[in-house]
């Protein structure tokens, strides 16, 4: 029951990879700080030999975000870009990657300033239209990396539309499904090959672990990632493990909390006398609204505000707020402000952010779950530092 693929969300958020310690009978995951296995004999192991390579906090935490995304394997890091680092292994000197034009700086940094010089060619397209998708695939392409919604503009791609085209092209797809939680939608359900977390945002949810994960259910690509996971040692402690397996059990209520204060506060920019355009999948006026309301539950608890101001009283707008404290990252309990050009996505070109629609005067918003009034309270003030 506890593992079953068929049990709601919220059991398996709770249960899923979780059995209670059989020595002592807790009901939660024990934290084990080790190193190293005892063997019996030579390679007589209990399962376990050295922690970089496995360890039982660790299993747990793979087993649990493999059942929310409806996956057969999972695979934890110590951060988002180590998870997405395993995955550009894979590829060859030669090989070519398509990635959305519209995506967190982190990740555009290491193609372009790490895997490039390895000799693998990444082309940067809007992968909400289908035809940029055809128009860039190559024979030598072997990847395509998207994100939906994206960061920071939170547009959406078709998913399903996506990985049936890659099939028919022989493409490996992998879904950053950060933004969109297993909650509100699963990319591997819809065709997608692997799907990678930011396990430091909402699966964690408190603001107190960075960590990530890759889950998929090719029983192929399981033993090439995991002999990355291992080579190359990002894996997270026990530690980071425990708190990732505290915050999943939660994820269901927070979700929802954070969907509702975010369409609320969504609403309420749009009508606002200085906000230029609000981006935000669950209004209407979002260009990829259908194809949002037919692949997520709900809308997601992040906003990104297009001001009419300068970039500097745009500054100073982020600047401003008191609920909302400025500061990278997002998807914890508490509500944060950000600048991404200054900030998340100063590593991307100015010239390519406004190519993508990405604005100097832009600020994402992570919408946090405290009383949705004091919120938009708080807006308002810091608002009002707009002349």
């Amino acid at each position: 029951m506890k593992n079953d693929t068929n049990a709601g969300f919220g059991t398996r958020a709770i249960h899923a990879g979780q059995e209670p310690d059989p020595t002592t009978g807790a009901i939660m995951t024990p934290v084990y700080l080790t190193s190293t296995y005892v063997q019996a004999a030579p390679n007589q192991t209990k399962g376990y030999d050295y922690s970089r390579t496995c360890n039982p906090t660790r299993t747990a935490l793979e087993q649990n975000l493999a059942a929310l995304e409806g996956g057969t394997w999972g695979l934890a890091f110590a951060s988002g870009m180590a998870a997405i680092h395993c995955v550009l292994n894979l590829l060859q000197s030669g090989d070519h990657v398509i990635a959305g034009n519209d995506l967190y700086g982190g990740t555009f940094r290491i193609l372009r300033t790490l895997y490039a010089k390895f000799g693998i060619d990444t082309t940067f397209v809007d992968l909400t239209q289908p035809k940029q998708l055809d128009a860039a695939l190559r024979p030598q392409t072997r990847l395509v990396l998207l994100e939906t919604p994206t960061n920071p503009l939170l547009r959406c791609c078709d998913l399903a539309a996506i990985a049936r085209r890659c099939k028919q092209a022989g493409v490996m797809t992998l879904a950053d499904n950060t933004f969109a939680t297993p909650w509100l939608q699963n990319p591997l359900a819809l065709g997608c090959d692997l799907v990678v977390h930011s396990t430091t945002k909402y699966l964690g949810g408190h603001s107190d672990v960075v960590g990530g994960v890759l889950i998929g259910s090719d029983p192929e690509l399981r033993p090439k990632l995991a002999h990355f996971q291992n080579s190359c040692g990002g894996t997270p402690g026990p530690m980071d493990c425990f708190l990732v397996l505290r915050g999943t059990k939660t994820l269901h209520v927070r979700m929802q909390r954070h969907c509702e204060n975010a369409l609320a506060i969504a609403r309420w920019l749009e009508t606002h006398p200085k906000v230029e355009r609000v981006h935000y999948p669950w209004l209407k006026s979002h260009p990829n609204h259908a194809i949002a309301k037919k692949q997520m539950r709900a809308g997601g608890g992040m906003v990104s505000v297009e001001l009419k101001a300068t970039v500097a009283q745009a500054k100073k707008v982020a600047s401003s707020m008191h609920l909302f404290a400025l500061a990278e990252s997002l998807g914890g309990v508490e509500s944060l402000v950000d600048h991404p050009t200054s900030m998340t996505h100063a590593s991307i070109p100015a010239e390519e952010r406004r190519r993508a629609g990405l604005q100097d005067g832009l600020i994402r918003l992570s919408v946090g779950i405290e009383d949705r009034d004091d919120l938009i309270a708080d807006l308002e003030q810091a608002l009002a530092k707009v002349k």
